[in-house]
């Protein structure tokens, strides 16, 4: 099971970054508890609720099929990390 779900969420990780080219994303955590981690500049100015609304809007379709149904996200700006 634990296979699955990593490979789901490869899946969701190489869609994101096919919207956020110059993101660096990640995972972090395992089954349920796993959160995707996305760093990118397009976050810079952003309020944390701005950030999550332009990823889950990315993932609409995902989400309206059912192919999704809950996704826990971490989105910073790199000055954030550094």
């Amino acid at each position: 099971m634990l296979i699955l779900i990593n490979n789901y969420l490869m899946d969701i990780i190489n869609f994101l970054k096919s919207k956020f080219p110059e993101a660096e994303i990640s995972f972090d955590g395992e089954d349920c508890n796993s959160k995707v981690i996305i760093v990118s500049k397009e976050f810079e100015g952003l309020s944390s609720l701005q950030r999550h609304k332009l990823v889950l809007s990315t993932l609409k379709d995902r989400f309206e099929s059912g192919e999704i149904h809950a996704l826990s996200l971490n989105t910073k700006s790199p000055s954030e990390i550094e």
